[in-house]
């Protein structure tokens, strides 16, 4: 690849404030004249340690070493070579580099065409949206409550029935089948590549910068022999285990307040956004977990125990499932962690629907903690009118108390646990006090 004149990268470095590309990631605040601090992206901790100094173009962490200029932290965060890093804040700014063989830009490879590609992708899916074929995907959208508005605000598109409808758009374009399969847009067959997604309503799903980088899509009709829902494969710029969809347009109200919403589908989160929680995200086909809290403690600043970060659950068995694995990894948050389940097992989206916009609002509202769902949880497997039954799910429910890592919670929660048991405290306490021990 040609090299970039150094005049150029210098250039594209001064017009860059650091502190507008570390901060897609990375919550900051003010620590003091000409430097701002947030959670490392680079290591997992509890207080913050990483500063920038927007005046000089320089970060550095005081908690593991890492440091560098806007140029290492792309690369080291998005897994670019310094070419594709310069040229990706080139693009950002409207810069035109020059090349020392005296050309324009080369055609570039590796990741920045996957995003090219992906990007091109969920054009081509919109613009679907509005063909005749795509009857069935806008019907899907308006029985859930989803105008044009709505569709246009999240960027979903129409997948066409046919084979390679999108991959011969693509490869107009120029992007060669290759491309396309290491983007996960197209699937390899005995005669060739074909369209990975084919008759569905199709959701891009972004990065905390706003790039797509991989589609979750929904089927529409009854000969698609497919899952109900399909996602882009594992590719070098989608990891499912680290992507939320919606963050992109929640991370500013969600670093503003500090509170996050968790809900389990697209439409759902849809359905938050359109009725005013502008703080919801869901995963991508995949559970929630300690790489996702990794990634929204630092959107959200989490370092002190005034945030607060809502999940909702379907009342079901899986649903109550769901929610015992987020309370594994609950003490991961600074963040206090409720849970909020609506009336009827309806979720977020048909509740919208059915109730309107004010029930959203009223179900975040009326969130229950995160300990007294799972104590609740806990207790139901117990037969409490009977003495071995209290002493069972005693046992069972105290080293959930003695988990609380705000001190003065605990006794509250005691007396909780000990008013659900029929119990008095007197027994309800030592045996909190034990669990609390043994934990240690």
């Amino acid at each position: 690849m040609a090299r970039i004149r150094q005049a150029d990268v210098d250039e594209v470095k001064a017009r860059t404030n650091i502190a507008d590309i570390v901060g897609e990631r990375v919550a900051l605040k003010s620590a003091g004249v000409g430097s701002m601090k947030g959670l490392c992206p680079f290591h997992d901790e509890r207080s913050p340690s990483f500063h920038v100094r927007p005046q000089v173009g320089y970060y550095h962490c005081f908690g593991c070493g890492e440091s560098g200029d806007v140029y290492s932290f792309l690369r080291a965060m998005d897994h670019l070579t310094f070419t594709e890093s310069v040229e990706r804040l080139a693009g950002r700014i409207g810069y035109t580099l020059h090349y020392e063989d005296g050309g324009s830009a080369p055609e570039t490879s590796g990741r920045t065409r996957l995003y090219q590609a992906s990007t091109a992708a969920a054009e081509y899916f919109r613009s679907q949206l509005a063909s005749a074929e795509a009857e069935a995907g806008r019907r899907f959208l308006g029985e859930r409550g989803f105008d044009a508005g709505a569709a246009a605000h999240f960027g979903i598109g129409y997948a066409p029935k046919g084979w390679n409808n999108m991959r011969d758009a693509l490869r107009a374009q120029g992007f060669s089948d290759e491309e396309l399969a290491t983007a996960g847009l197209v699937s390899q067959g005995q005669r060739g590549v074909y369209d990975r997604f084919r008759g569905r309503v199709v959701w891009p799903i972004r990065d905390l910068t706003g790039q797509t980088i991989g589609f979750g899509a929904r089927k529409l009709y009854d000969d698609d022999q497919g899952p109900k829902y399909l996602n882009t494969p594992e590719t070098p710029i989608y990891k499912k285990a680290q992507v939320l969809y919606g963050l992109d347009l929640s991370k500013k109200d969600i670093s503003r307040s500090h509170r996050v919403v968790v809900v389990e589908g697209y439409t759902d989160v849809m359905a938050c956004h359109l009725a005013g929680i502008t703080t919801a995200i869901a995963t991508c086909g995949t559970a929630f977990g300690s790489d996702h809290i990794s990634v929204l403690r630092r959107v959200m600043g989490d370092d002190s125990a005034s945030g607060e970060v809502i999940f909702t659950f379907d009342p079901d068995a899986a649903g109550q499932k769901a929610a015992l694995r987020a309370f594994a990894d609950e003490k991961r948050f600074a963040a206090q962690t409720y849970v909020a389940v609506a009336p009827d097992g309806l979720d977020p989206c048909d509740l919208r629907l059915n109730r309107g916009d004010g029930a959203v609002r009223a179900l975040m509202d009326a969130k229950a903690p995160m300990f007294e769902f799972v104590i609740d949880q806990k207790l139901a497997g117990f037969d409490l009118a009977s003495v071995e039954g209290r002493v069972g799910a005693l046992r069972a429910a105290a080293p959930i108390v003695a988990e609380i890592r705000d001190s003065s919670l605990r006794p509250g929660y005691t007396r909780v646990l000990a008013r659900k048991l029929g119990m008095d405290l007197g027994e309800v306490t030592p045996a909190v006090e034990r669990a609390a021990r043994g934990s240690r």
